[in-house]
């Protein structure tokens, strides 16, 4: 619940300014959403300004290395080398790579191929075959800012029927972002992206989501891509999240591999496609931070 300040009391954003001419109007928006029954983000979900350039330079890295992978990914190549290649990149940026060490995952990025949905841990033994589809998931911190994207990466000639799965996954997200307006619903972002993947006979995989990002890897609200329009949390300027939901060729049912706990496959051996963006939503609409 959010508790309202004096209209001449200093704003809680830490602008310096007087709550009246900075957070007045939208605490109230967001306060009557509140009385309707609807979930509304709390003030430390907010990023500031200055929160925000921050995480704009973190962003700056985190693409960087995806755009390095990308120019260096082929066929033969193993997993660990991948690995190699954000580890290094991102520390000559002068970024740390978030996943290393993060609740014990043990490597610098995840590296998921065909059927594998995400958190595919790279490995010597793991190579990159022709004809694979290939996600990798960057995440970096720069200064103590948090920023995330990943892309998917084909090798060499692709099946059609991979190939038109990894379109439209990045589709899905791209109708997810243009549903991101202030006090719309997390719900209209996942409708968007539900209704297409059902549309092109895919499905979303349910247990795992998107995320808040910024001051730390993982913020609140987690993101679904399974609920309905006008349901989940209001979208307010300042919230920064990530749009990243994972399409399966096959049914949505997906397991953790019990021998590292980390890996997650679909669990009828179908491929599965992903991209992941981090958006801000601005005052008129959203902004793209990382892609």
């Amino acid at each position: 619940m959010l508790h309202k300040l004096g209209r001449n009391d200093m704003c809680w954003c830490d602008s310096g300014k007087k709550y009246k001419q900075c957070h007045e109007g939208f605490d109230e928006k967001l306060l009557a959403a509140d009385r309707q029954g609807h979930m509304i983000p709390s003030h430390d979900m907010i990023k500031t300004p200055e929160q925000l350039e921050r995480m704009r330079e973190s962003s700056k890295i985190n693409v960087a290395v995806l755009d390095y992978v990308g120019k260096n990914i082929r066929a033969g190549m193993s997993t660990e080398e991948i690995d190699r290649l954000v580890h290094e990149k991102t520390t000559q940026m002068g970024g740390i790579a978030a996943p290393l060490n993060y609740d014990g995952y043990p490597k610098s990025v995840c590296v998921s191929i065909n059927e594998v949905v995400c958190h595919g841990i790279p490995s010597e033994d793991i190579i990159l075959k022709e004809g694979d589809i290939v996600n990798v998931d960057v995440s970096t911190i720069y200064n103590g800012y948090f920023s995330d994207s990943s892309r998917m990466y084909l090798i060499g000639e692709v099946s059609e029927e991979k190939k038109r799965l990894v379109e439209v996954a990045k589709e899905c997200v791209y109708l997810g972002l243009e549903q991101v307006k202030p006090w719309g619903f997390l719900g209209d972002v996942a409708q968007a992206i539900n209704d297409h993947a059902q549309a092109n006979g895919y499905s979303v995989v349910r247990e795992i989501g998107g995320h808040a990002i910024g001051l730390e890897f993982h913020e609140d609200p987690w993101v679904s891509y399974v609920i309905p329009k006008n349901t989940g949390m209001m979208m307010a300027p300042g919230m920064v999240f990530t749009i990243e939901p994972m399409i399966n060729m096959g049914k949505a049912d997906i397991y953790i591999d019990e021998t590292d706990d980390w890996t997650v496959y679909t669990k009828d051996n179908q491929p599965s496609a992903q991209w992941e963006i981090m958006v801000l939503v601005t005052e008129t609409g959203y902004e793209v931070m990382a892609d």
